[in-house]
């Protein structure tokens, strides 16, 4: 076996080990809301959100192709897969340190991050251009309009059901919860997934496998589509505590409002403009929106100030880990 298709095993296995820890780190995106209100047992959230995740991944290819082809450039070879392989450590170690600390931050960005880390460290092309309009902007919107829409949503509900009986009202969010929890899961998919076939698309093309042009393969999807699901199964308890009780104690018309508000943008950003947006943040703002229509001090702004600055540090903080694999990859490999 040549050095280049160990180095594109090594690159995939890899990607496949991030693409687990994505979907343990975000389980709680898509089902903390439904399980702190009691809308879902654990168990069995966790069961609808791998399966959600999974059909999720076979819905598009746009942000795969945002990912592989629209970020950095790395070079043919053995060197451009130890820039990819550097990319990929430094997002699952911030996703690790994350986890352990059970802050959401946002697997999407320490991906891109990793992936500029290396490449800077490697003096190869970034595309700015792609990270401002693809990532940065994107970053900065779906939070506002994920806190706005989930405000809107929760106005309307507390409009509509003004007159209904509370007990009555929760029971019947709670069902819809069910719904709501399965679209946010689906949306995960959708998104976290193609991140993970981006990047095993672009060791492809980097290794001499595939081109440039051509279709994601099946195995790739399938793979990274398997990957998360089983991730996702495996829980992220940590965070789930953090999203689901720490920011605001939810009640179910609340969660129904957050999830769906959630949902609406990972599907905008990701069929209708190929964006990889971040489920964390989306979610996480929602929350905060619902949270805020009932009274800003309901939001425990100090946990979301905690979990802001997370988001800050991700992009920064993976790309330095990613600089760091790279120096020792290269040393060893080349």
């Amino acid at each position: 076996m040549d050095l280049t298709l160990a180095l594109v095993i090594g690159v995939v296995v890899v990607a496949l080990a991030f693409d687990y820890t994505n979907g343990f780190h975000d389980a709680a995106n898509a089902i903390a809301t439904s399980v702190s209100t009691r809308a879902l047992t654990p168990r069995a959230a966790l069961f609808m959100a791998a399966a959600m995740n999974f059909l999720g991944a076979h819905l598009g290819t746009q942000v795969a192709a945002t990912v592989g082809k629209g970020i950095i450039d790395a070079p043919s070879g053995s060197h451009g897969l130890v820039i990819v392989g550097s990319g990929l450590i430094g997002a699952i170690v911030w996703n690790l340190i994350t986890w352990y600390f059970g802050l959401p931050s946002s697997s999407s960005h320490a991906l891109i991050g990793g992936l500029v880390g290396s490449a800077l460290a490697s003096s190869s092309a970034v595309h700015w251009d792609g990270v401002v309009e693809k990532v940065v902007i994107p970053m900065i919107l779906s939070p506002v309009i994920g806190f706005t829409l989930a405000a809107i949503i929760m106005i309307a509900i507390l409009w509509g059901f003004r007159h209904s009986q509370p007990a009555k009202t929760n029971r019947g969010f709670r069902h819809a919860q069910t719904v709501s929890a399965a679209a946010m899961a689906l949306g995960h998919g959708l998104q976290d997934a193609q991140k993970t076939m981006g990047v095993i698309f672009l060791a492809l093309v980097v290794g001499g496998f595939q081109q440039d042009g051509d279709p994601i393969p099946q195995w790739v999807i399938l793979s990274a589509a398997t990957a998360i699901s089983l991730g996702t199964y495996a829980g992220g308890w940590r965070i789930m505590r953090t999203l689901g009780r720490r920011i605001i104690a939810l009640t179910p018309p609340q969660g129904f409002a957050a999830e769906t508000a959630a949902a609406t943008v990972l599907y905008t950003a990701a069929i209708g403009f190929g964006a990889p947006i971040s489920t964390t943040h989306t979610i996480t703002s929602a929350i905060m929106g619902v949270g805020a229509t009932k009274r800003l001090s309901a939001v425990r702004w100090g946990v979301a100030g905690n979990i802001v600055t997370g988001w800050i540090l991700t992009i920064p903080a993976a790309a330095l880990v990613a600089a760091l694999s790279y120096y020792a990859l290269h040393w060893m490999v080349e």
